[in-house]
């Protein structure tokens, strides 16, 4: 069979690149904490799982991405700053925070500010970084913020602010 047909992989195994990082401080809630450190655990038993015969071509790619992601929250985890929710000011919009906001349709949302890791808009989870946290920040109970948008500026009142699960 020709060479010519047969799928190389784009990269070799070992010449994985790091995964980007964020240049801000990693801020992260005790939940955030906690799911990288499951991740890597679950990650390194894949890893020993597929280490027993790393010769398996098939192996040898997932497990230089395996590796790749390890390095990734191994970086992660080393320098996690951990914030207690329970330690942030209660009266105003601070990392941690879940904020329940109106906006002029008087349609309500509930958003929580947690770490660039957790970040899940389907589940409300925006990061302490996105523009939208960025224009709660600070906030306090009753207050209209700015959420500057590429769709446009979008009013928002703040209606409540709670921290916890």
């Amino acid at each position: 069979m020709s060479r010519a047909f047969v799928k190389e992989p784009d990269q070799a195994p070992d010449d994985q690149p790091d995964i980007p990082e964020s240049r801000h401080p990693n801020y992260v809630t005790p939940r955030g904490l906690a799911r990288l450190k499951e991740e890597f655990a679950a990650l390194s038993a894949d890893k020993d799982r597929l280490g027993a015969d790393p010769e398996a071509p098939e192996d040898k790619l997932a497990l230089a991405q395996i590796e790749r992601k390890l390095r990734y929250l191994s970086h992660r985890i080393e320098n996690a700053i951990p914030v207690d929710p329970a330690q942030q000011p209660s009266g105003e919009v601070a990392f941690g925070a879940v904020v329940r906001v109106s906006d002029p349709d008087g349609r309500e949302r509930e958003y929580a500010i947690v770490g660039e890791d957790e970040a899940d808009a389907g589940q409300g989870k925006v990061s302490w970084v996105s523009p939208l946290a960025r224009a709660l920040i600070g906030a306090k109970a009753g207050q209209t913020v700015t959420w500057t948008r590429p769709a446009g500026d979008l009013e928002l009142d703040i209606v409540s602010i709670r921290y916890g699960a």
